[in-house]
């Protein structure tokens, strides 16, 4: 049996260096402010536990000051931490006069949604994780290998534990380490980030069948929409825009020759498993599918160890448009169960090379407000069709008109590109993450 070496840190939340950030925090309107009088006989009843409150928001605050790998401080958040700093030289200067009559008024918080979270990733994604966690006052595991031991990720989490050497697939790919990591830890709930086990049903499975909270969609929605094929299928049956082909697997170079024909050109070959812009051909003639069949064939099996390969017409010059959703479930007026889904302001990711995304903006200019509207529409129709909770994206091609969209993967995890919503909505969508796997739903802020 492998043995794991396991670490703890003995630093506090206040304590812990600054990591990437994105700021939660709401601005004030300003008739917020005529009522600071009505506020007074709380805060001399509270003083004490104000102050106590201040500093805590003041540990948080001066975390979220630094967004992103290059640590620059958002303008949002530095008027936040000014504002703290007005307000706490107001209660550590001033003295006010308890009232007689009343007894201080306890602050009340829900408890933290888990005891601990095992954070099965490494790098900016598990810095991301480990701070949401934090703020929400929940311990906090970090795995690593043998060579990342002096990691950030390892040096900000509440403990840490080795599960291997340094080959991805010794260790944050070694899934037997990672749940015998969680059995040593004793955590209740696992991160899987981005990359590595996040959409590997497998690994979900296992982790729901330890009784433990996988903070992601259950595995089925993750089998559903981890394969191109079948998710165009259930999309079609969702009510769902699919771009035109063929959905049947392609057993020969002759075969993809007669489909392509019959689809029209240009064309795309496609890996069923694939992802990540590889295992992808544009094929313009007959010619070039029967030469590019055995070459994206090979790549399907090298990168995703999954041989089939399937055709779908080719959009030329699209727009890459990708919906950042939110679902969760709550109780319905007459109590029954049902879907909560938020779905948040579109990401443009047109500007790619080799079929990988370089630039990203949120609203896109191009899509109308109707077609926005239609496009959730069917984003939401999917999601129920999948039974599908927690943070994903649906990704749509949209033409150069900017109406006709068609449906083309789903990622079923907390996408590298999240923090661009975060950034203009202020929601924390691992927050969000955390709330629907303890089955909270989702926030009540958002």
């Amino acid at each position: 049996m492998l043995r794991l070496a396991r670490s703890c840190s003995h630093h506090s939340t206040a304590s812990r260096p600054a990591t990437s950030i994105t700021t939660t925090g709401k601005r004030s309107v300003s008739s917020h402010q005529q009522h600071h009088k009505s506020l007074l006989p709380f805060c001399q009843k509270n003083n004490n536990k104000i102050q106590r409150h201040l500093l805590q928001k003041r540990n948080y605050i001066i975390g979220s000051c630094y967004h992103g790998a290059s640590n620059i401080i958002t303008q949002q958040n530095y008027q936040n931490l000014k504002s703290w700093q007005q307000c706490a030289r107001y209660f550590s200067s001033t003295q006010l006069t308890p009232a007689d009559d009343d007894e201080e008024e306890e602050f009340t918080s829900p408890p933290p949604a888990f005891s601990k979270i095992l954070i099965a990733n490494r790098g900016e994604i598990a810095l991301r994780i480990i701070r949401t966690a934090h703020s929400l006052s929940i311990p906090t595991v970090a795995i690593h290998s043998t060579i990342d031991s002096n990691s950030l990720h390892v040096q900000h989490a509440t403990e840490s534990v080795c599960i291997g050497p340094a080959p991805s697939i010794d260790s944050y790919l070694n899934i037997d380490a990672v749940c015998e990591a969680i059995q040593m830890t004793g955590a209740d709930a696992v991160h899987p980030g981005y990359g590595f086990l996040s959409e590997n049903a497998e690994f979900a499975n296992r982790i729901q069948n330890m009784n433990v909270a996988f903070i992601g969609p259950n595995s089925d929605a993750i089998i559903a929409m981890g394969d191109k094929i079948q998710s165009k299928k259930i999309a079609r049956e969702a009510g769902v825009n699919v771009i035109p082909g063929y959905d049947g697997v392609l057993s020969s170079p002759e075969e993809a020759v007669k489909v392509a024909q019959e689809v029209g050109y240009p064309i795309m070959m496609k890996a069923a498993g694939g992802g990540g812009g590889k295992g992808m051909r544009i094929c313009y003639t007959d010619q070039e599918v029967y030469d590019t069949y055995s070459l994206c064939k090979a790549e399907a099996i090298n990168f995703f160890n999954d041989e089939r390969i399937f055709i779908e017409r080719f959009i030329e010059n699209p727009h890459h448009i990708e919906i950042q959703l939110l679902s969760g479930r709550k109780k319905g007026d007459a109590g029954e169960d049902e879907f909560d889904i938020l779905c948040f302001p579109e990401r443009e990711c047109s500007i790619q090379r080799r079929n990988q995304k370089i630039l990203e903006e949120s609203p896109s200019v191009l899509l109308t407000p109707s077609t926005r509207s239609e496009m959730i529409k069917q984003v939401k129709q999917l999601v129920r069709k999948v039974n599908y909770t927690s943070a994903g994206t649906v990704e749509f091609l949209v033409d150069d008109s900017g109406k006709d969209f068609y449906f083309l993967e789903m990622n079923t995890r907390l996408q590298v590109e999240h923090p661009v919503t975060e950034m203009i909505t202020g929601v924390d969508l691992v927050r969000g993450m955390i709330d629907v796997a303890a089955g909270r739903g989702i926030p009540q802020d958002y």
